[in-house]
């Protein structure tokens, strides 16, 4: 098990789109996080049920995609491919039609691997179904040993890359977020989170390890992107949705220190953090991602991204062709110029990298706490602690002192109604104990325990 003490990237000028410190190299000869950024297509079905009766048009939908996928890589002469399966809650209810579409997107991979030479890797992300039965049981139960067998079956399909967007922590998460409660998102991330990432990656490293393939990473897309969209709509300050999006990091790296190796999961905008401190390779998304959600990221996450991702896309007719065939061909373009910076030397790519950050760190806080420059900065604090929770309450502090630097300098807008939230903010990281121990029995009479099982994060009752 590794605990991070010191930056893998300690200078900002290094934390660009294609080269990690520990990229990683597939059976098949790809190499990810080694100079080149390679496209990393999500695809889904259109809205339909998922039935035993529906299954074979689940699979015709599905071999449509890949199918029509890869012969636009091909024409499009990519120089690799990714391809992410996000399975629908249904396909890990039932793990085997899971498995089956996976053994799909494998065959199709590996027939255009022969005819065409397409180097490619399949990266396979069941659901985090626990949270279907509310309180969750998170380690044990029919919904734990069914995403268990997920994993098994599915990496025993085909598999490459095995992910996870996990959401222990999330019972308490959401409406601290909605009340901009900072003990709340504290102890939803630093430490329910945190606990649940150690039992959980255990298991996928394991699986990983049996079956030989990647244990990947995770995304706190549930905490991050959820304060990001609540952002976006005007619910929440996106000042607030920005110190969200750096306290995902400590929950997020414990998936690296107990064994993960990247790359990390796309709709980790995390992922920057991530790369810093452990020198694995992530994936991003963006601009290309708008068929998914909107962001005020769209450039400035190609800045670090080692691969680019459209998020998800449902197969649906475009003009241009199907939606999936659609995203590929985008972001086998926006890669295509990453990689052509990368050609023309280290300062060319850093040019690039420069204009994507420069055209969005201004504008928004969430995209200033992803400047390269700012995450070294930050991701340094961070790893002074030494537990999840000291470092999450380390980023609280920093990620605010930096954050009212850059307001008061003029490097990030802050909209008037939010300026007051620096100070109320503050005044709630303040009060922080240093002591683990202490904040957790100073905030739990305050947690609504009919929402918890508290068990499942080794704590009792209070």
């Amino acid at each position: 098990m590794e605990h991070y003490k010191q930056l893998a990237i300690a200078k900002s000028e290094a934390l660009v789109f294609g080269h990690s410190p520990r990229p990683l190299k597939l059976k098949n000869g790809l190499v990810i996080g080694a100079g080149t950024v390679y496209p990393e297509l999500n695809f889904t079905l259109p809205p339909m049920n998922i039935t035993a009766e529906t299954m074979p048009e689940v699979r015709s939908q599905y071999t449509q995609m890949i199918e029509g996928a890869c012969v636009r890589a091909v024409e499009l002469q990519v120089p690799g491919l990714v391809v992410e399966f996000e399975l629908l809650p249904d396909l890990t209810l039932t793990p085997e039609w899971g498995a089956e579409v996976t053994a799909i997107l494998r065959q199709t991979l590996d027939r255009f691997a022969q005819s065409d030479g397409l180097k490619s890797a399949l990266r396979v992300t069941p659901n985090d179904i626990r949270e279907f039965e509310r309180p969750p049981h998170m380690r044990s139960g029919e919904l734990w040993e069914k995403m268990v067998k997920s994993f098994e079956l599915c990496a025993a399909a085909g598999a490459d890359l095995l992910s996870i967007e996990s959401t222990g922590g999330k019972e308490i998460h959401d409406d601290a977020l909605l009340y901009a409660d900072l003990s709340g998102v504290v102890l939803s991330l630093g430490i329910f989170a945190s606990r649940d990432m150690a039992y959980l990656w255990d298991m996928i490293v394991d699986v990983a390890a049996r079956y030989d393939v990647v244990p990947a990473g995770d995304t706190a897309c549930g905490f991050g992107n959820t304060a990001m969209t609540l952002a976006e709509m005007h619910h929440i300050p996106r000042l607030w949705a920005a110190l969200v999006r750096v306290l995902t990091v400590t929950r997020s790296l414990v998936a690296y220190e107990r064994g993960a190796v990247g790359p990390s999961k796309d709709c980790a905008y995390e992922g920057p953090y991530i790369k810093a401190i452990t020198g694995y390779p992530i994936a991003l998304e963006g601009a290309e991602a708008a068929c998914a959600h909107f962001s005020p990221l769209g450039n400035i996450a190609k800045a670090t991204a080692d691969l680019w991702s459209n998020e998800s896309v449902q197969n649906v007719k475009l003009l241009g062709g199907m939606a999936p065939t659609v995203s590929l061909e985008q972001l086998a373009y926006a890669t295509r110029l990453m990689n052509t910076a990368s050609a023309g030397g280290p300062s060319a790519a850093l040019a690039l990298r420069d204009l994507y950050v420069e055209s969005d760190s201004s504008l928004d806080p969430q995209a200033y706490v992803l400047r390269p420059d700012v995450v070294v900065h930050l991701a340094g604090q961070i790893i002074q602690e030494d537990t999840t929770y000291k470092r999450t309450r380390r980023a609280a502090l920093a990620t605010l002192e930096t954050l009212r630097k850059a307001h008061s300098d003029g490097s990030v807008q802050l909209p008037a109604n939010e300026v007051a939230w620096l100070n109320r903010l503050s005044r709630q990281a303040d009060s922080l104990p240093e002591d683990e121990n202490a904040f957790i029995e100073a905030v739990m009479p305050d947690v609504d325990q009919q929402k918890i099982r508290l068990d499942q994060y080794d704590l009792v009752a209070y």
